[in-house]
């Protein structure tokens, strides 16, 4: 009875186990979430005196994995702050001339001189965020984010 019952369950759980999330399970990453299936590039946010962070708020989904460059290119030094968005994702790793970052937790970044520098996160929890140049009021110096 007990071999029959154990192949009844793996004959049930066969296909929901290949087809969870829309990818086969052989091609997700660890635990699903870093697999090329669930991955999504974001826009550059672009850091430079005058010109908008951003052409558009971002709507990001809950347990996707999403990377996006920050381009600086050196006219001003300027930072970028938004610690409840960095606390509502999982940072992966930050990228800076090829040397790979995996932080624990973050709260700002500063760009003293020209240069990119391209981040790989896991948006966690749902709500709307805000990344900003420390310091300014105009809408053009920050970027909402909505993680659903």
């Amino acid at each position: 009875m007990k071999p029959f019952l154990a192949a009844l369950g793996f004959a049930i759980l066969t296909p929901v186990l290949a087809f969870a999330d829309g990818a086969p399970r052989d091609q997700w990453g660890r635990a699903g979430i870093l697999s090329s299936a669930n991955k999504a590039d974001l826009p550059p946010i672009t850091l430079s005196s005058g010109v908008p962070l951003s052409e558009a708020p971002w709507v990001l989904k809950s347990g996707t994995y999403y990377e996006f460059e920050i381009e600086g290119d050196g006219s001003a030094e300027l930072a970028l702050q938004g610690s409840e968005f960095f606390r509502a994702i999982w940072i992966d790793e930050i990228v800076v001339n090829d040397l790979e970052i995996r932080p624990i937790g973050l709260n700002s970044i500063e760009f003293d001189d020209a240069g990119t520098m391209e981040i790989g996160f896991v948006a966690i929890k749902p709500g709307t965020y805000f990344l900003r140049i420390p310091g300014s009021t105009g809408e053009t110096q920050r970027l909402d984010i909505t993680i659903e």
